[in-house]
C-alpha cells in the first residue's frame, strides 16, 4: 500500500462513457470531416511561396484542449519492425475499485502525469449486457444487480482489449443507462501505447487479468463511496434517496465484499483515497514510462541497411518508359519547371498511373446488349468497393485522378510525419471510411525513399482489417530501398509506380530525384532536412 493523500469526487459512469475515445487525434476513425480542419493551422491557398512548419513545437507542450476533449498533436511512432509486423503490444493499466472509489479520478491523474500521445481510457462500463424487458422492470425498481460479474459482457469486453492491445482497430459499444441497451452508434478507437481499462470487475476474470501488465486498486472508504454514489445518482439520474440506498444495502455493499474486495491481493499498487494520492501516481508513472522507454523502435534505420543489392519484387509493376511519360518525368523533374507547369504535367502522370492501377483489380466476364441488339462479352469489377486512401499532404493530389475515373469512390486519408528529432515516421491522423476491411483499397503517395510512411500506412490498413493483398499502393517515383522495404514487409501489396531511382542519399532523399514533391506542387518552401519520405500538413 503506498502514499496517503485526500480522496477526489466520484465521476459518473455516463461521464466515464464519454471518455471512450482515445485521448489523442485518432480518437474516431472515420470521424467528421471538420476535425481535421480543427487539428492542423489553416493555410493559404494562394501561389506565392509560404513557409512549411515542422509537427512539433519544442515550446508548447504536445496538446490541445477543446471543450470535449484533449488532443495530443505528438504523433504516434512506429509499433512494428521492418518486417512489418508487430512488435509491441500497448501496455495496460488495469484500474479496479468499488463503485464511486475514484477509479476515473486516478485514470485522468495518470494520463495527465504520462504526458504522452495516444492514450486509451477504456471504461467497464460499457460492456453491460443488454437487458430484457423482464431484467428492465426489475432495474426500474432497483431490483437489478449492476454490480454482479453476471451483469457483464466479459467475451466481448475480453475480445475487444486484446485486439485493442495488439494495436487492432476495434469498436466500442456505448451503453445507455436510461433504456439499459447499447445505442446504435459504436465508438471506433484505435491506436494505443497505452490502455488505461478501468471497472469494478476488472480483476475478477482470469482470462481478463492475463491482458494487463500492471494492476492498480483504487481503495477509499466505504461511508465515501456511499455519499458519491448517492449524490450521482440523485443529482444525475434523477433518484430517489430511498432507491439508491436500498440498491446500495441488497445489490453494491454484498457484490463489493463478494467480488471487488478479495481481488485488492492481485493488485501490483493499492492507492488509497484515490486521485489525490500523488504519491502513488507518481510511481505508477514512472513505470510505465521505463516500460515505453524499452519498447521504443527505430524502423528507418534499419530499412537503410536492409535489402541491398536486391532484384527488383514481381510484385512492382512500373509505367512503360514510353517517349510521352519519359517527357513529362523531363519536365517535372526539371528544377527550372515553373509551379504551373509542375502541376500540370504531374496531373498527367497520376492520370495514367492511376488507369494502370485499376487494371490490377479483380474483374470477371460480364455480356451486355449493344444497342444493335448484339451481345458483347465485356468485364466488369469483381469485388465489393474501390476505396481511396491518401498519404497526407502529397497523396491528396492524386485524389482528383482518381475521382475521375473512379465513380463515387470513397476517401480515407492518413496524416504521417517525420519526427524532426528521431527521423522516424509518426501517425499523426486518419480518417477512414467504415467497413474499409471489404474493400480494395489504392493507397496514394507521390514520392517513396526509404519506405517508412508507405509502411506505416500498410500497417494503419492492416490493423483496420484490410486484407494486404487488396491494398494497391500507387507513387509517382520511388526509391528501390523503398520499393524493397514495402515489397519486403508487405509481399501481397501491388506497387505501382512511373518509374524507380536507384538512391537515397544520406538526408534520405530519392537520387536523381524529383524534389520534394509537396513543396513545388502547394507552393511551400522546404526547410533544409526534408527528406521525401516526409509528410507535412496538407494545404486546402
Amino acid at each position: 500500500m503506498i502514499g496517503n493523500g485526500l480522496a477526489m469526487s466520484g465521476v459518473s459512469r455516463e461521464e466515464r462513457l464519454s471518455k471512450l475515445e482515445p485521448v489523442d487525434k485518432t480518437s474516431k476513425s472515420g470521424g467528421d470531416d471538420g476535425s481535421l480542419d480543427r487539428l492542423l493551422p489553416s493555410v493559404s491557398t494562394g501561389l506565392s511561396p509560404r513557409k512549411r512548419t515542422t509537427s512539433q513545437c519544442k515550446s508548447e507542450p504536445p496538446l490541445l484542449r477543446t471543450s470535449k476533449r484533449t488532443i495530443y498533436t505528438a504523433g504516434r511512432p512506429p509499433w512494428y519492425n521492418e518486417h512489418g509486423t508487430q512488435s509491441k503490444e500497448a501496455f495496460v493499466i488495469g484500474l479496479c475499485g468499488g463503485s464511486a472509489s475514484g477509479k476515473t479520478t486516478v485514470a485522468r491523474k495518470i494520463i495527465e502525469a504520462l504526458d504522452v500521445p495516444w492514450v486509451v481510457l477504456l471504461s467497464m462500463d460499457s460492456f453491460y449486457k443488454v437487458l430484457s424487458l423482464e431484467q428492465q422492470t426489475r432495474a426500474a425498481s432497483n431490483d437489478y444487480n449492476f454490480d454482479h460479474p453476471d451483469a457483464f459482457d466479459f467475451d466481448l469486453l475480453t475480445h475487444t482489449l486484446r485486439k485493442l492491445k495488439q494495436g487492432k482497430s476495434v469498436k466500442i459499444p456505448v451503453y445507455d443507462f436510461t433504456t439499459h441497451g447499447r445505442q446504435k452508434e459504436w465508438k471506433t478507437v484505435y491506436g494505443a501505447s497505452v490502455i488505461i481499462f478501468e471497472g469494478i470487475m476488472a480483476f475478477v476474470d482470469k482470462e481478463l487479468l492475463q491482458l494487463l501488465d500492471m494492476k492498480i486498486f483504487v481503495d477509499t472508504d466505504s461511508d465515501i463511496r456511499l455519499v458519491r454514489r448517492l449524490r450521482r445518482d440523485i443529482t444525475e439520474r434523477g433518484r430517489d434517496i430511498e432507491g439508491v440506498i436500498k440498491q446500495y444495502n441488497k445489490f453494491v455493499k454484498p457484490s463489493f465484499e463478494q467480488y471487488i474486495e478479495p481481488t485488492m491481493r492481485l493488485a501490483d499498487i493499492v492507492v488509497p483515497r484515490g486521485g489525490g494520492n500523488m504519491v502513488a501516481i507518481d510511481l505508477i508513472v514512472q513505470h510505465v514510462h521505463s516500460q515505453l522507454e524499452e519498447r521504443e523502435l527505430s524502423v528507418r534505420a534499419a530499412l537503410a541497411s536492409a535489402h541491398q543489392a536486391q532484384p527488383l519484387p514481381q510484385t512492382l509493376s512500373v509505367l512503360e518508359s514510353t517517349p510521352q511519360v519519359k517527357g513529362m518525368h523531363t519536365i517535372i523533374r526539371n528544377k527550372e519547371t515553373s509551379r504551373d507547369e509542375f502541376i500540370f504535367y504531374s496531373k498527367r502522370l497520376m492520370r495514367l498511373l492511376i488507369e494502370r492501377a485499376l487494371s490490377f483489380l479483380p474483374s470477371q466476364v460480364h455480356v451486355v446488349q449493344t444497342p444493335q441488339g448484339e451481345d458483347y462479352e465485356g468485364r466488369t469489377f469483381h469485388g465489393k468497393r474501390i476505396t481511396g486512401v491518401s498519404i497526407l499532404r502529397a497523396g491528396e493530389t492524386m485524389e482528383p485522378a482518381l475521382r475521375a475515373v473512379c465513380k463515387d469512390v470513397r476517401i480515407g486519408k492518413i496524416l504521417i510525419q517525420t519526427n524532426q528529432d528521431t527521423g522516424e515516421p509518426e501517425l499523426h491522423y486518419l480518417r477512414l471510411p467504415k467497413d474499409i476491411s471489404e474493400d480494395h483499397v489504392i493507397l496514394m503517395d507521390c514520392t517513396v525513399s526509404t519506405g517508412a510512411a508507405a509502411m506505416m500506412a500498410v500497417r494503419v490498413l492492416l490493423d483496420h482489417d484490410v486484407q494486404e493483398d487488396k491494398i494497391l499502393l500507387v507513387s509517382l517515383l520511388m526509391a528501390e530501398m523503398g520499393v524493397h522495404s514495402v515489397a519486403y514487409a508487405f509481399p501481397q501489396v501491388k506497387i505501382i509506380t512511373t518509374a524507380v531511382d536507384k538512391k537515397v542519399n544520406d538526408l534520405f532523399h530519392i537520387i536523381p530525384g524529383i524534389g520534394n514533391f509537396g513543396d513545388r506542387y502547394f507552393g511551400t518552401d522546404a526547410p533544409p532536412d526534408w527528406s521525401d519520405d516526409e509528410i507535412d500538413e496538407p494545404s486546402y
